[in-house]
């Protein structure tokens, strides 16, 4: 039964208005962190002062997103594996990871057009942890992603710097992650509601062990016509309402991915779970439009492997293949929760060129998941004779 909460009510997750994705249970925060060692920071940029070189307001809707595997990611590799379902945007290192099958830093979410200096930063940053020690550290390729927040931001203001690259990674922490108009999802809109990061997690069990998944999403696909929640066209039945409310074109936007778990498995297994990953998007509503970047990444902190043991590919673990099905199920269900949670989380936002994002209307909402469930149980009833 959805919760019935007031119109004063602030913004609240998917699960708190009564809306349960599939049926793994989550972990304690129901966040990529539950995942242990995983930690998260975020650094968000709003100003509306800041003038431009001609002296307009330079509305300001930006910021960054660290993820960090584990606490010394420089020196101990972990397994990664990586899927692009659509190319139209960008993940720089993911070559890398593609190629090796591994991930050497943290990840990195940003706009587009702070890529360079994300990957800069984590650089330095990588660089100056070493400088205490003799050895210099190896030569490090970044993981940056990236989403255009150009509708909302003015993103070639050039506003997120070093130091706000170095405050996401050094603030990263476990625990429960700020979701909707914050780091990386500032200014990111889903389906032409504000969007942004969300995360969710699943606890799964192969045999006698007890796992966990983990995914974080920065946001940003879609039209309203297509959104869809717990298998519902809600986009489309709150499509009349919005009408009036410009939306963009020709930018279909973009959406980036990162899985994370404790069970041990192969970069193969991975890559493989990121396409599963994709599902999850799609049954948002997503169809990957040509313009649209749909980029995942996927890695374990169970296989970790010092950096001058990392051509031992002996040491890898990995669970059997036949046991994946599980993962592939509960990767689907986080995947489209955490896009959700983005959604659910997400404030309005007005911008630059006087551009205008609402936020996801949850009591029109609940009205919609209410009569829906109660339709889908009284059909249930039915076919049973009762």
């Amino acid at each position: 039964m959805v919760k019935k909460i007031s119109s004063s009510t602030p913004r609240v997750r998917l699960r708190d208005l009564g809306i349960s994705i599939g049926t793994f249970p989550t972990g304690h925060y129901n966040a990529i962190t539950d995942v242990k060692g995983v930690t998260v920071g975020h650094t968000t940029l709003i100003s509306d002062n800041l003038k431009n070189s001609s002296g307009q307001r330079n509305f300001v809707r930006t910021g960054v997103t660290a993820i960090v595997p584990s606490s010394d990611i420089f020196n101990e590799y972990i397994t990664a594996g990586s899927y692009i379902l659509n190319g139209a945007g960008e993940v720089s290192g993911i070559t890398q990871v593609t190629e090796w099958g591994m991930l050497e830093t943290p990840i990195l979410l940003t706009n587009t057009y702070s890529v360079g200096i994300c990957s800069q930063a984590l650089i330095e940053y990588a660089t100056d942890k070493f400088k205490s020690k003799e050895l210099n550290p190896d030569v490090i390729i970044p993981i940056v992603g990236e989403c255009d927040d150009s509708w909302l931001n003015n993103i070639s203001g050039k506003h997120l710097k070093y130091d706000h690259v170095i405050s996401a990674l050094e603030g990263a922490k476990t625990g429960p992650i700020l979701e909707g108009n914050v780091g990386a999802g500032t200014g990111m809109i889903t389906c032409d509601f504000k969007g942004g990061v969300g995360t969710s997690s699943r606890k799964v069990t192969i045999g006698n062990t007890n796992y966990t998944l983990g995914v974080l999403v920065v946001s940003n696909f879609g039209d309203r016509k297509d959104l869809r929640v717990d298998g519902l066209p809600v986009g489309e039945l709150l499509s009349e309402k919005f009408k009036t409310v410009p939306v963009r074109h020709d930018n279909y936007g973009s959406i980036i991915v990162v899985i994370a778990t404790d069970c041990p498995m192969s970069s193969h297994q991975l890559t493989r779970l990121c396409k599963r990953g994709a599902l999850g998007i799609g049954r948002v509503g997503s169809y990957a439009a040509h313009g649209s970047g749909e980029i995942i990444l996927a890695f374990s902190t169970a296989n970790k492997t010092h950096k001058d043991n990392r051509d031992k590919l002996d040491r890898i673990k990995s669970i059997p293949d036949k046991k994946m099905d599980t993962f592939y199920l509960s990767v689907i269900e986080a995947t489209e929760e955490a896009i959700l949670n983005a959604i659910c989380m997400g404030e309005d936002m007005h911008g630059v060129n006087k551009h205008f994002s609402p936020a996801f209307p949850l009591n029109d909402v609940q009205v919609i998941m209410d009569r829906y469930y109660k339709t889908k149980k009284e059909i249930g009833l039915t076919l049973q004779g009762k």
